[in-house]
Parts: C-alpha cells; structure tokens; sequence
C-alpha cells in the first residue's frame, strides 16, 4: 500500500490502543510507484501530526518516518532497531508525557475529530508550492506555517476537546478550564465561537454551558 494512504486517523487509533510509536516506511522521493506520489503526501502528514502531537502533549519522537527500498532489507533492520531502542528510551506512551490512559486517548479522540477539517485546511491552505521533500520540509518548519498552523488548527482543537466534555454534560467556563488546563478568556472566547457557530447554549440559571 502506498504510504500516501495511511490516513492520520490510522496514527490516532494506534496512539488510542496504547502503541507506544508509530513507524512509517515509503519509497524513496523520486521511486513511488504511482503516479500520485504518495510519499510526498505521507510527509506533510507526518509534520502535520507531529505539530498535533505536540499540542496535545505526546513527545514528536514517538512518530517517524523513513524511506526504504524494497532492496535494503539490512538498512530496514537498523532503522527499526534504532526506533524500537528510541521508543523504549521514551517509555510508555502518556506516562512518560505525565498523562493517564484516560486523557491520553480523549486527547486523540478530539484530534480524530478535527481529522476531515484538516483535510481540507491541508490541502487549501498549508501546503508547499513545490512537492519536493526538501520543499515540503522547508514549509512546515518555518514561522509562517506554524503560524498559519495556530491560526486555522489550533483553536479547532481546543473547541474540539470542548465540545467533547460537553458530550459528557453541562459545564461551567471554570470547570472547562479546570479539567482541559486553559484559563478563563481562553474558555470564554472559545464558548463565544461555539455559541455563534449554533454548537453550545448557555443555561444562565445554571450558570453553565451544553450542547445545543
């Protein structure tokens, strides 16, 4: 399967069921063996999901990707040493981050929501003007990008986590923040955005907000 069909969703799940790291292995830029190019595509994801990572507090190290022939077997046994060694030195996903099971995957559960909006942000607004991989890892390690990334992703995934404690019932701004670590304007500018996009009431007899 090409690499460029490994959907960001499959990373999640894996994070989800407790797989301490994720590898992925594709053909040399310039050696796909489809027209599309996948690998070029597999890149961007995998910057895409290393910024997600670290929003929600999971170490970067814990994804990797690497291009392999088919013909280098002994390079492809050094490399999965060498991640496999990584990963131990690391430790248990979460646990080494400070974080339980239980936030750990309602952390990734709220970036698998965001997963179609981020389709459609990749591919209208962060991405390269050139397909190469030098290009590609040009674009996503500059200021612009990370900019651009804070402003189109990261407050989705902030309202994304939201919403979910919501799923589980009315809230206070002080109870949201107090479980998801964010402080009262930042709370309180996100129920604004929420409450004009139709997705949250206020209760002002309860003092709290729901879904709508």
């Amino acid at each position: 399967m090409c690499t460029g069909r490994i959907d960001l969703s499959f990373i999640t799940r894996a994070y989800s069921k407790g797989a301490d790291g994720v590898i992925i292995g594709g053909c040399w830029p310039g050696e796909c063996h489809y027209i599309t190019e996948g690998n070029y595509d597999a890149l961007a994801n995998t910057h895409l999901m290393r910024k997600l990572m670290k929003r929600i507090g999971l170490d970067t190290g814990r994804l990797r990707l690497e291009w392999i022939a088919a013909s280098e077997g002994s390079r492809f046994a050094e490399i999965m040493s060498g991640f496999s060694a990584d990963i131990r030195a690391l430790g248990p996903i979460g646990e080494a981050e400070g974080m339980d099971a239980e936030a750990r995957v309602f952390k990734l559960a709220a970036v698998d929501r965001l997963i179609p909006y981020l389709k459609l942000v990749e591919r209208e607004r962060l991405r390269p003007p050139v397909r190469t991989e030098e290009a590609i890892n040009a674009y996503y390690d500059s200021e612009a990008a990370e900019r651009l990334f804070d402003a189109l992703i990261s407050d989705e995934l902030m309202a994304s986590q939201i919403l979910m404690l919501l799923g589980e019932g009315p809230l206070s701004t002080g109870e949201i923040g107090k479980k998801l670590g964010l402080s009262s304007s930042e709370v309180a500018r996100q129920m604004k955005t929420s409450s004009g996009r139709g997705l949250v009431r206020f209760d002002a007899e309860k003092g709290s907000y729901a879904l709508a």
